[in-house]
């Protein structure tokens, strides 16, 4: 069995919130909060909110015109571990989310000389924020989209926060989080990072 690889891992965390810098964002907060836990993991990381940059429509790697997403993969594909932090909006993750999804589709184009995916080996994660029930949901759409583009993920590795249905407190606006959701925090840095060194030790096997 291989040993476990100990070497420092970095993560990037997209944040999907509709609203650009400055603007607080919820969705922000518990991903900086996600970095902090997984920095207690020797991970380093960083943030990267999407509203912030012109990430293109679509589904290549490179749309042209000014398209910002080139160098946000180039941040992703540096990285061991991609957290996808979202809001709930109608139920469903934010259409920005939607959006880092569908470029991220095409890495299902990309291999390296082994026939693999250029996501295979990492880690992936996912911060939810709402004000209603769904983050199951939600999680369970971004966990089949980050696995179909080449994805893994570890038990747990999701943690979320849903406010009570018809009222309007964000998660920014808690005195303090919650004991639950920074234990759920917790565990997924604690897996995640786990999974990331596994993976950065033992590659898969080359595809067919």
């Amino acid at each position: 069995m291989n040993p476990i690889d100990t070497s420092p891992l970095r993560a990037v965390a997209l944040v999907c919130t509709l609203s650009p810098s400055p603007a607080p964002s919820s969705s922000e907060l518990l991903a900086e909060q996600t970095l902090a836990a997984l920095n207690d993991h020797g991970v380093t990381g960083t943030v990267i909110r999407i509203a912030d940059h012109e990430v293109k429509p679509g589904v290549q790697t490179d749309m042209g015109g000014g398209d910002a997403w080139p160098g946000i993969r180039s941040a992703i594909l540096d990285a061991d571990i991609l957290v996808l932090s979202t809001p709930i909006w109608l139920g469903h993750p934010s259409s920005v989310a939607q959006l880092v999804l569908e470029r991220l589709n095409a890495e299902q184009g990309e291999s390296d000389d082994e026939g693999r995916m250029l996501t295979y080996g990492k880690a992936a994660a996912v911060c939810v924020v709402g004000n209603e029930d769904g983050a199951h949901k939600v999680s369970a759409d971004l966990f089949q989209g980050l696995n179909d583009v080449g994805y893994s993920l570890a038990p747990n590795a999701v943690t979320y926060w849903v406010g009570e249905a018809m009222q309007g407190t964000d998660y920014q606006d808690l005195d303090k989080t919650p004991e639950k959701t920074a234990a759920t925090t917790a565990t997924l840095a604690a897996n995640t990072a786990h999974l990331a060194r596994l993976l950065k030790g033992a590659a898969y096997p080359p595809s067919s």
